[in-house]
This record gives structure tokens, sequence and C-alpha cells, in this order.
């Protein structure tokens, strides 16, 4: 086996975990090569030549493994996704084991899962056109002021960076969005819009029910809330149902389509799977790539066949 690793040792707390699951993949006569990323090294050229190998190892947060996917949508190279970041929702949708021994015996077996990808446009206040590829989540308002708000405390509280976050600001910002899915225009007065290739969040809570990154689908979720507290009903139902198939999810509408088409009355932040666009947007656009990747999963993981 010939493996390529992509580390952002600047992710999360800095484990060493890649480095004991490194020593657990190899086996006599297997070849590694470990490229570290996020100090001028970026994913695209990284990965230039990941052809020359049988693996490639995302290993990062969020940000990083969308990155990476993004750079190697298309081209059929079995990946593994590796939780070094804060969050790591991608590797919770995927629901593989998380033990570095467990995510080496999973790239051993080779089995795999084509999986969807979303790419997203927009033009900054420039009218420079950006386009992005992630894997979980992009929010524009509510949503993305929270990841600002978080960046400066992840590295000391973890996850709970966004809790605190959440709770500095009470009273957001009310937009009206129209938002195009598939050629259906729908118009809404709320907090945040989202568009979400994976809906499940932290404590494996589905913020829509039957979300799913195989299914060349994405879901368009619009926080309908006046006041943040409005969302403790949703999240404190999804402790008790996670799947939110029992007990709903008030103040949330979603819609699902492949082409979706957002713009809001006035200017607002927008980030994707936690990095932000770092300026304002009025519009923006995202459609799926399906099958864009091939991801390592597990018997453990949902995605296996």
């Amino acid at each position: 086996m010939k493996a390529l690793i992509i580390h952002n040792g600047r992710s999360g707390f800095g484990s060493d975990a890649i480095f004991e699951f490194q020593r657990l993949l190899l086996d006599t006569g297997d070849e590694c090569t470990i490229r570290m990323i996020g100090g001028g090294l970026e994913p695209a050229k990284a990965l230039s030549d990941a052809e020359r190998f049988d693996l490639v190892v995302a290993s990062g947060g969020d940000g990083t493994v969308a990155n990476v996917l993004y750079a190697l949508r298309g081209r059929s190279i079995p990946t593994c996704v590796f939780p070094s970041g804060t969050a790591n929702l991608l590797f919770a949708n995927l629901g593989n084991a998380p033990e570095p021994a467990a995510i080496a015996a999973a790239c051993r077996s080779g089995h795999c899962a084509k999986t969807d990808l979303a790419e997203m446009s927009w033009v900054d206040g420039d009218g420079r056109e950006h386009r992005r590829g992630f894997c979980i989540m992009a929010g524009s308002g509510y949503d993305a002021d929270i990841m600002r708000t978080a960046l400066e405390n992840k590295p000391v509280y973890g996850e709970a960076a966004y809790f605190f976050a959440a709770a500095s600001n009470l009273e957001p910002t009310v937009s009206h969005f129209t938002i195009d899915v598939d050629g259906v225009t729908h118009e809404r007065d709320g907090i945040s819009c989202l568009v979400a290739n994976n809906a499940t969040i932290q404590a494996d809570i589905q913020v829509v029910p039957g979300s799913s990154m195989a299914d060349g689908m994405l879901e368009v979720i619009v926080l309908e809330t006046q006041h943040a507290a409005q969302l403790l009903q949703p999240l404190v139902r999804g402790f008790f149902d996670k799947t939110g198939e029992a007990l709903g999810r008030p103040f949330i509408e979603s819609f699902k389509g492949k082409g979706i088409k957002v713009s809001s009355s006035q200017p607002v932040p927008l980030e994707f799977d936690g990095e932000l666009t770092g300026g304002e947007v009025n519009a923006y656009e995202v459609h799926v790539l399906e099958g864009a990747n091939l991801l390592v999963v597990d018997r453990h993981s949902p995605y296996f066949e």
C-alpha cells in the first residue's frame, strides 16, 4: 500500500493520534508520505500527484477535510477521514469507529462509499467571484456569526466555544431570505439560512430528519425565529428525539434540492464547514456534486453496504 496523509497540525488541540494511526496502518513493504498543510501549502497543491497513491488520508478539522475532498472531487481515489479537529462533524456523520486502530483496519479493508459534496459560489464586496466546496453545512446570518465569535475560543474550549458564542448573541438580526430550490422560489424571514450536505450536528442530533450525503440532494434549512432563545426548543427536543421524526423541529423549516440560490435583504456573514468567507454577502449559490468522493467506511457506518 502507498498512502498519502494530508495533515493540518493547527487543527483541534494538536493531537498526535494521526501518527499512532500511521504506525497501525503500515505493514512490511508499505510506503507512507505525510504532507503538512496550513502554513502555506494548500490542499490542491499537496494533492497534485494523489493518483500515485492507493489511499489518501485527510487529517484535520471539517474545514481541512472539506478542502481535501474538494481537491479530490471526481478523481475516484479512496479517501480516509481522520478526526483531528474540534468538532469532526463529517467523521461523526460517517459513523465509523473512532479509534486509530479501527480506522487503520477500515483503510486496509478498502471498503468505500461514494458520497456527495457541495459546491458554493458567491461574489464578494469587491466584485470578485469565489468558489469553494463543503462537506457539512454552509450558513448565512446567525450561524456564521456564531462561527466568527467562536474562532478565538476554539483552541481553549473546543466544541463548547460554539455554545458560548450562541449565548453571547441572543438577539440576532432577522433577514428576509429569497430561496430558489430547483427553480421553485420560497420567501422566508429568519435569523439564518443554511445549506447542508449533512444535517447531523453535535450530540448526534439531526437538524432535519433523513439527511444523507449519498442521495444526490442538499437540504436547505431556515431558522425562522426572532430570538436565539427560541432555538432551545428544537435543541432540547433533539436530545430526546435525535432523528426529529417523533417530536419535530419547531422554528426550523427545510427544503430539499440539487441546486440552490439564496439572497438576503441585507448583507450577512457567510461560513462553510466552520470557515468564514471574510466578508458579508447578499447572495450565494450552491449545487450538489453527486458521488464526488470515495470515502472509507467500516461496518459501523450507515453508509456501509
